[in-house]
């Protein structure tokens, strides 16, 4: 992964990454879109992140846009996860295991294997 963050001073950071490690446009459409801006700012805060309830609204669903993208890739990465350690003639981990990874409690196999069944269907497949 060459996606790079690197915090430059105080309280500024700098986002670097070639065409490569995003070839389908997702992380340029977040930053071009504020989604990523709107996120961080949700993330950053507990006070009024707009003056009124538009821009409230607005900041809200760049938020919800980017949270949902984000469980769509993480749902794919379980596919792979679980697949390609198969493909690679490793044995294949179990759905515990996988939860303990992903989700950091081998008891939640279930939402694990949800999210692999929503990455599947992501994927086609």
């Amino acid at each position: 992964m060459t996606v790079n963050v690197t915090k430059t001073a105080g309280y500024k950071a700098e986002i670097t990454w070639t065409e490569e490690d995003d070839p389908r446009g997702y992380l340029a459409a977040a930053i071009e879109g504020d989604q990523l801006e709107a996120a961080l700012a949700a993330l950053g805060t507990t006070e009024d992140l707009a003056p009124d309830g538009a821009s409230l609204a607005e900041v809200a669903r760049h938020t919800t846009d980017l949270v949902r993208l984000l469980e769509r890739r993480a749902a794919v990465l379980v596919v792979q996860l679980r697949d390609e350690h198969e493909a690679r003639g490793e044995e294949q981990m179990s759905w515990p295991q996988i939860a303990r990874r992903v989700l950091g409690d081998p008891d939640k196999h279930s939402s694990v294997r949800r999210m692999y069944d929503s990455g599947r269907r992501h994927l086609g497949r």
